[in-house]
């Protein structure tokens, strides 16, 4: 197959077999790593008949392979658990049963989901505005007081950890000038004005950063097409410089920027801890981070795999947008 079809066809293989591999190095690297889970999840005042009836309800003691058959097989088909005493269905996709909650990890992921889901989306909304804004009005300005203010500023955004920006937008916004209550995060059906309220702040300590990375990026891509022959050209037979920029650098501008997007935007799903740390956000980030502590290895699995399959999926959406905005991608 050729052409655009064939180019889909192979993206989608491509992503498979990358979430395949990225399955088996995320489950051996966590279900290989030092430390007695049965003991772990049992706690310290088990007997060490308890801690083995867990290894065994757990599957501890089968080989790794066939562990991991069995989760893969969990995802594809669904799974059954033992509970101790009986048996509980986990329908497919399947990422396992929590260690410490008893709850399915997919159920788990699915509540938090929406969480993050919101906190990526808006922040790309913002930082998309403020960083192409930025970097258009910067190329246009070339040379200017206000091309050098905003270059500046942005050096400034991409040296600024954010827990910096978040900590110092709650005490100056929340707190000195009390424009925007503390951040609690408010489900969108339930209440869209105090949904947007809630998170403005989350959105904005991530927006700024990449807005600064953003407008960099815009920056250089509309002066490498400015200084472009077909653009002396346009000036030549006297097109005005708001179309030049508008129509022609700003097109130049936009593949890259698209390509960067999608994967910024897979990556916010398992980069966002942080954020959601600071605001107190109950998201994935998290969420992943208390499993962590307590070694709830199906959870830190399903997670882990989880934010793997949103940043692949980015890669892949970003390179059909940016074939769809560059043909020439296609063809090689």
């Amino acid at each position: 197959m050729t052409g655009f079809p064939g180019f889909l066809l192979r993206r989608v293989v491509g992503a498979a077999v990358t979430l395949l591999a990225l399955s088996v190095i995320i489950y051996a690297v966590f279900y290989t790593a030092p430390g007695d889970v049965a003991q772990i999840t049992c706690g310290p005042r088990c007997s060490p008949a308890q801690v083995q009836q867990v290894a065994e309800q757990l599957r501890l003691d089968d080989p790794l392979y066939v562990r991991y058959w069995d989760f893969l097989h969990g995802i594809v088909v669904g799974q059954d658990y033992s509970t101790g005493t009986g048996t509980e269905h986990c329908g497919a996709p399947c990422l396992g049963i929590s260690y410490q909650s008893d709850q399915q990890v997919t159920a788990l992921i699915t509540a938090k989901l929406p969480v993050t889901g919101s906190l990526a989306l808006g922040a790309m909304v913002l930082w998309l505005i403020l960083g192409v804004g930025a970097g258009v009005l910067s190329a246009w300005r070339r040379g200017r007081l206000s091309e050098r203010v905003l270059t500046a500023v942005t050096l400034a955004g991409t040296a600024t950890p954010v827990f910096v920006i978040g900590l110092l937008l709650m005490i100056v916004v929340c707190g000195q000038l009390q424009w925007l209550p503390f951040p609690q995060y408010v489900p969108f059906a339930d209440d869209p004005t105090q949904w947007a309220w809630n998170l403005l702040l989350p959105w904005l300590s991530l927006a700024l950063i990449e807005a600064a990375k953003y407008a960099r990026l815009t920056r250089s891509s509309m002066l490498e097409t400015l200084a472009d022959d077909h653009v002396r050209t346009f000036r030549a037979y006297g097109v005005g410089e708001r179309s030049i920029i508008g129509k022609h650098a700003l097109r130049g501008a936009v593949a890259p920027v698209i390509a960067l997007t999608a994967n910024d935007f897979g990556s916010m799903f398992g980069g966002a801890v942080l954020s959601e740390t600071l605001f107190g956000l109950p998201g994935l980030g998290r969420e992943l981070v208390h499993a962590v502590k307590v070694v709830d290895l199906p959870v830190v699995v399903g997670m882990v795999l989880v934010t793997g399959f949103f940043v692949v999926l980015a890669n892949a959406v970003a390179d059909v947008l940016y074939a769809v905005a560059d043909r020439r991608v296609v063809l090689s």
